[in-house]
């Protein structure tokens, strides 16, 4: 929480696509996916997605500039378990993340956002499982290639095509069909229908259901990937 301008700057870029983009979709009528034709319904957990996806991808610098001074090579020569070094991290990153969040919500409520209060605090918790999935495989990356210059091409390489696919700036369902079912490859897609599905109160439709599922397949899938890296670093 003494990270204020870490949680300043990690905001400001999805701030910027709310405020400047989110009014232009306000006067588009029609957006499937945003329920009772509150378009900022189906915006505001795109942009959440979307933060999770930059704010948690972008954490492996700090694992590369500790693997550089020795920092994490004194902490493997402790008898600490390599899961405790991962979730030390990426536990940090997910509260930092949810910070976040909850400001952006907040900016979106000024802005007219209107969803159940339940259904805002479930994509909350979508949210904050992606971002803990995206920082454990953050951190497998930085690990694998260790440099700066190979990292971030690689996480550019990554993220851009996941943010296109994943319909987080509008629903997939507007797109052609070839493209919609390109974007089912991508689990993020999942991830983010189910927060809009929160956000418009469809607790028990088939998107949240899918998810749900999804959210928690990434989540074993990365933390064990993390744990399994961080153990072979020992070696």
């Amino acid at each position: 929480m003494r990270s204020k301008v870490g949680v300043v700057f990690g905001l400001t870029q999805p701030l910027l696509y709310l405020v400047l983009f989110g009014p232009l979709l306000s006067r588009v009528g029609g957006v499937q996916g945003a329920g009772g034709g509150n378009t900022w319904r189906a915006f505001v957990p795109g942009i959440l997605v979307q933060l999770a996806l930059f704010g948690a991808g972008f954490v492996g610098f700090g694992l590369i500039a500790d693997l550089r001074s020795g920092v994490v090579e004194r902490l493997r020569v402790t008898p600490v378990s390599r899961l405790a070094l991962l979730l030390g991290r990426v536990l940090c990153d997910t509260l930092m993340l949810v910070v976040q969040a909850v400001l952006l919500l907040a900016a979106g409520v000024l802005l007219g956002l209107r969803a159940p209060l339940w259904g805002i605090v479930a994509g909350l918790v979508f949210v904050a499982l992606l971002a803990l999935s995206i920082a454990s495989l953050s951190y497998v990356l930085a690990m694998m290639t260790r440099v700066e210059d190979a990292f971030a091409p690689l996480l550019s390489t990554v993220t851009l095509p996941l943010m296109l696919l994943s319909g987080i700036i509008l629903p997939m369902s507007m797109a052609p069909g070839w493209l919609d079912a390109v974007s089912r490859f991508t689990p993020f897609r999942y991830v983010v229908d189910a927060a809009r599905a929160a956000f418009r109160g469809d607790f028990s439709s088939s998107a949240m259901l899918e998810g749900a599922a999804v959210t928690v397949v990434l989540v074993v899938a990365s933390v064990a990937l993390g744990t399994h890296r961080f153990r072979k670093e020992n070696t």
